[in-house]
Order: C-alpha cells, then structure tokens, then sequence
C-alpha cells in the first residue's frame, strides 16, 4: 500500500481496525428483495416473501455474527469504532422516531377532525374503542417495569457484579415477553379488527408496529444475555449492552406515547 494512502487513512480514520465488510451491500440487497416481496403478495408469488425475511434474517446474523467476533475476540472494537457504532444506534432510533411520528401525525389528524360520516365523533359511533384498565394498565406496568430492571442490569455491569446484572437482564427479557403475550391477548379479546374504521387501522398499525420493536428488543436483549452469560461482557467492554438498553427506553417511551393517546385519551 502506499505510503500516501495509508497517511490518509490514518488522518481521516485514527484506530479504525475494522476490516471492509461486505454485509451492508448484502443487507441492502435483502431489504430490496423483502419490499419486492411485500407487493408480490398482492400477486401469487406469495413464498417469495417467505424466503425474502429468511435471507433478510440471515444476512443479518451473519453481520452481527462478524460484529461480535470483531469485538469480543479479536480486539478490533476501539474508542472510535465504538463512536461510529453509537452514532449509528442513535441516527437508527432518530429514523424510527419519525416512523412513529408520521403515524401519530395521522391519529392526532383523524381525532381532531373527526369525518360527518363517522358520527362526527373519533372512535366513530357504534365502535366500543379499547379502554384504559386492564390489560393495557399492566402491559404498562410490564413495559415500565423492564426499563427498570435492564437499567439496573446495566447499573451492576459498571459495578462488575456480572450475576446481579445477568439476573436483572433475565427479568427485562421476562417481562417483554410477557408483555407480547398480553398484547396477542388483548388482540384476541377486542372487539374490532383492523378493518372497523380508521380508528381500528390506525390502533392496530400504531400498536402492531410497537410490539414488533419490543420483539426486536426481546431478540436484542436474549443476545446480550446469552453473551453476558458468556463472559463477552464486562465493566468496560460493554457497547452492545448500551445499545440494547437505549432501544429498550425508547420502545418504553413509545409506548406510554401510545398509552396516553390510544387508552387514556381515546379511551
């Protein structure tokens, strides 16, 4: 290599070891292939999107699979490596933040300028909408509870108690799924489907597309407990961890978003 090349590297990217991967060109690749796949749908290649998400998920393990090698055994995760790493999880949770926000845009926008042929009311007339007590209360409570737990995990990790924060990280990965498990419940029991009426799109759109991050987040989560179990983690070596809590904080303040304004609100 070049004397001129590699003094250029060095100025622009000081104690970047990473090596070039090609699993983003891949990824981007997947994540075209699964939105072909989505319109397929409206045709007969229906399998496609199966194996669209196969490979998407895939590609993914394989990335995260080099990103923990990386990392872990092979000491390539240096300060600015993990500054890219912790700019990137920000500018990730900022896209979702305005996922959510165009969705809240249409909520508020139907509530507030209820149409004539709705009864001129939001939730129409005729339509018992979802009530704050119950199941949304605990799921709350779940939901909120897990916040406290994953901050005490991470708590015990910078003290280097490693079963205290283990503990604490099963109990966050508990109470999401129970979280999921009350959520498919309520589904079962409402009363409405998401085709009754722009209140019933909107709810199952908003909280669907939720509980699909708190998955993401109990996936998230079961990987960081399994390498904290490992011995992957400790007081100082520890950035995936920081992620998972910081995207668990941010589907805990999503849903008390939607609990104020779906339950409380509507409700």
């Amino acid at each position: 290599m070049p004397q001129k090349l590699i003094s250029k590297e060095s100025k622009f990217h000081p104690f970047h070891l990473v090596d070039f991967s090609p699993w983003p060109l891949y990824l981007s690749l997947s994540s075209l292939c699964f939105a072909v796949a989505v319109l397929c749908i409206l045709g007969s290649l229906k399998g496609f999107l199966a194996f669209s998400v196969i490979v998407f998920v895939l590609v993914l393990s394989l990335w995260w699979r080099d990103v923990i090698r990386e990392s872990t055994f092979q000491g390539k995760h240096t300060i600015e490596v993990k500054r890219g790493i912790r700019l990137g999880m920000i500018l990730f949770i900022m896209s979702e933040v305005m996922f959510f926000f165009s969705f809240f845009y249409g909520l508020f926008f139907l509530a507030l300028n209820p149409d004539v042929t709705l009864g001129g009311r939001f939730p129409p007339v005729g339509l018992a909408s979802m009530g704050l007590l119950g199941v949304p209360l605990l799921n709350s409570f779940l939901l909120l509870s897990s916040g406290v737990s994953v901050t005490w995990s991470h708590y015990e990790i910078l003290r280097g108690d490693v079963p205290k924060s283990l503990l604490a990280l099963a109990m966050t990965l508990a109470l999401g799924t129970v979280f999921l498990a009350f959520q498919y419940l309520e589904y079962k029991l409402s009363s409405f489907s998401i085709s009754d009426s722009a209140y019933g799109s909107i709810f199952y759109l908003m909280t669907g597309f939720h509980g699909f991050h708190v998955m993401v987040g109990v996936v998230f989560i079961l990987v960081m407990t399994v390498r904290l179990a490992k011995g992957h983690l400790n007081s100082s070596h520890h950035t995936g961890f920081e992620l998972s809590a910081w995207y668990w904080h941010f589907v805990d303040v999503v849903w008390l978003l939607l609990f104020v304004s779906l339950y409380w609100w509507l409700g």
